[in-house]
């Protein structure tokens, strides 16, 4: 079984170990566009509206993310313009992140540690959406929870490992946020990988239907 050493050793070598090079660049480059558009929104004037464009574009951009690591992770370039390629499914993309949401808060209401493990059921549901372009928001959200049984924990502790570079980001004021983010995205994506072999979709592309064995109830 892979540890999270592992996948961060697959998401540097994805990435190419040399942060200066092409991939670590061009990934780095648009996390600093994601966190414009993120300080953008939050700075705006108008609360409401702040809060709608949000929630308008966060899925969006989660869903270009899950491109551009998934990318990484296959072999291919970190392509500038596949952050945003979330834009062309922004119906399925908008409702995956509101039902995601909705989802977590109401399970957060039963104290906060469900809302924690929801969080992380959840946490395949962008990769999902891209690699299947037929599927609904909600299949991806459902498949996501199945996909996640037994492996919230170890998804748990590979994020847990990269708290030192989170404490050193914040000691550069979030300035190496730009370099750790791509380099956690890359590891979630050959997280996702891994997983989705062992979920029995060995296949990059596929149906719904192909999902067997999958249930659509929760648990």
């Amino acid at each position: 079984m892979l540890r999270a050493r592992d996948y961060r050793e697959r998401a540097r070598a994805s990435l190419g170990n040399d942060w200066t090079g092409d991939k670590w660049v061009a990934f780095t480059l648009i996390a600093l566009i994601y966190y414009l558009i993120e300080g953008g929104i939050a700075s705006t004037s108008v609360i409401a509206i702040g809060a709608l464009a949000g929630i308008a574009v966060e899925g969006p951009l989660q869903l270009g993310f899950a491109y551009i690591s998934l990318d990484a992770v296959r072999g291919g370039r970190a392509e500038f313009e596949n952050f945003f390629k979330g834009f062309k499914r922004f119906l399925p993309a908008f409702l995956l992140y509101l039902l995601n949401t909705l989802f977590i808060f109401l399970w957060s209401l039963l104290f906060i540690i469900p809302g924690i493990v929801m969080s992380y059921a959840y946490s395949m549901s962008y990769f999902i959406l891209s690699d299947c372009p037929e599927m609904t928001a909600s299949d991806a959200r459902i498949v996501s929870v199945q996909m996640m049984r037994g492996n919230k924990w170890r998804l748990f502790c590979l994020m847990f490992s990269f708290i030192g570079w989170d404490i050193l980001s914040v000691l550069t004021l979030g300035i190496l946020q730009f370099w750790v983010m791509p380099y956690k995205q890359t590891a979630l994506a050959a997280f996702y990988e891994s997983i989705k072999g062992d979920f029995g979709r060995d296949a990059v592309s596929g149906s719904w239907e192909e999902l067997s064995g999958v249930e659509t109830e929760e648990k």
